[in-house]
């Protein structure tokens, strides 16, 4: 996450000091956006047969070469292939196609009591390293184009072979994953059992307690999906592996986070570094103190997203915190003052990630073990599908000098994702699948009830 920071504050300044337009700098994150989905489309289909250190291993050596590529080349298709078969950050840490394996593998390795805490430490961290990243990036490009009298564009390309130094850090890293990051390699099975209360309350769902093994941290739940097959369509089979209760709960989740993408991918933060630079030309530096500033505040907040889950719901939490992160959204195009606007990106960040642990909790919580790798996968590249269409919305608005009208747009969509969210899922159950303290005493109660029935039954036959 210290070279995404890194990245992210330079990227659309990298092609603007290029001389591309504004609507090319919108079509580059589109279609990098669009290699991201066949990436991610492809990693979660084989991740766990591959091994997910292995594909996470694979996504490092993806970013050496990438980093390579833009360290030394300014054709602009020549960057765009690295961009798309690479990896490289236009969104954040938000969206990649290897994010998906990550929640996995976290989930997999925790409790539904610690995963809320545990996933809000995964974002949490990760934001640090963005803020460190940011701060180095605004500081180096400083030094060396004012200091040195390097060029801009040669500074940049300075932090690109950071980039790709840091990739191979990555690798290096990736080896020390142990086995526990990996799915059982016994096959998993599932049974469609009949709903109880199906009828009366649909915002949850009831399964057989008798057909789930409980979920310990030293015991891990066999998540591997089967592969489609040849024959038919291999998308609607990749769906039919998940159970239909998850994918009625999912279709109306996967809507509603579609929405909030397209808003995201209108508004990333390297697009916020943009407006500031162009509506107030701040100094590199500047630029960098303030995306760090806001990677901090967005880090220091997700270290509350656990408890305060815990304490009002996931859902909750996702909503009270994400709708004045999206009101300031809205609100940043509207003023020319780079201090209003500042304070407004600090309240978007600061708020923003705390509903990034509370979401992976919530669809680790409605779906079953073995469909989360394949759920969340579902997950990120729908969300990246998504906001493939932002980048390229707010390119032609920049270059019509209507810039402000994108933050706007994406403000409203992103409270219309708030209000949904809130009317969809508030009174979702959760943990339904899964063996935690309340499910083992309604089980406990539903099997003595069961042997007291069998005893009536077994004392009228007598």
């Amino acid at each position: 996450m210290i070279s995404f920071g890194a990245t992210q504050v330079i990227l659309a300044l990298f092609f603007a000091e290029l001389g591309y337009s504004d609507s090319r700098i919108g079509l580059f994150f589109t279609l990098t956006l669009g290699g991201d989905v066949i990436v991610g489309i492809l990693l979660t289909l084989v991740a766990d047969r591959l091994g997910r250190r292995r594909v996470l291993w694979m996504g490092s050596a993806l970013m050496i070469a990438s980093g390579l590529v833009f360290a030394y080349c300014e054709n602009f298709w020549l960057l765009l292939i690295a961009a798309i078969v690479g990896v490289v950050s236009t969104m954040g840490g938000d969206f990649g196609p290897f994010r998906a394996i990550e929640e996995s593998i976290l989930s997999q390795l925790t409790t539904p009591q610690t995963r809320p805490d545990v996933l809000a430490w995964y974002v949490t961290i990760s934001t640090w390293g963005s803020s460190v990243g940011s701060e180095i990036s605004g500081r180096t490009v400083q030094a060396l184009s004012v200091q040195r009298e390097w060029s801009l564009v040669n500074s940049y390309h300075i932090l690109f072979l950071g980039y790709a130094i840091m990739g191979l850090v990555n690798a290096g890293m990736m080896l020390l994953l142990s086995d526990a990051c990996e799915v059982d390699s016994a096959p998993s099975t599932y049974k469609e059992v009949a709903q109880a209360d199906e009828a009366d309350d649909d915002s949850g769902i009831e399964l057989d307690d008798h057909n789930l093994p409980p979920e310990t941290p030293h015991k891990r739940t066999p998540s591997a999906l089967p592969l489609p097959t040849n024959e038919g369509s291999w998308l609607s089979k990749w769906f039919s592996a998940i159970s239909g209760p998850t994918r009625s709960i999912m279709y109306r989740l996967w809507f509603l986070l579609a929405a909030d993408s397209v808003a995201d991918g209108m508004v990333p933060y390297t697009y916020c570094n943009y407006f500031l630079d162009q509506n107030s030309h701040p100094s590199k530096s500047t630029l960098g103190d303030i995306t760090s500033i806001s990677y901090l505040l967005a880090a220091m907040s997700s270290v509350f997203a656990g408890p305060l889950s815990r304490r009002i719901g996931l859902i909750n939490t996702m909503v009270f915190t994400h709708v004045p992160s999206s009101a300031a959204v809205l609100l940043f195009g509207l003023s020319s003052t780079l201090w209003i606007n500042v304070v407004l990106l600090f309240i978007r960040a600061g708020l923003n990630n705390m509903d990034q642990a509370p979401r992976a909790a919530f669809i680790a919580a409605v779906v079953k073990p073995e469909e989360r790798t394949a759920v969340m996968g579902i997950t990120s590249t729908i969300r990246t599908m998504a906001a493939m269409i932002g980048p390229s919305i707010t390119g032609l608005l920049a270059s019509g000098d209507r810039f402000w009208l994108a933050f706007t747009v994406a403000g409203a969509l992103r409270l219309a994702y708030d209000f949904g969210l809130y009317a969809m899922f508030v009174n979702m159950k959760l943990h339904t699948h899964e063996q935690t303290p309340a499910n083992a005493e309604v089980t406990a109660e539903r099997r003595v009830s069961m042997e007291d029935e069998e005893s009536r039954v077994s004392i009228t036959h007598v």
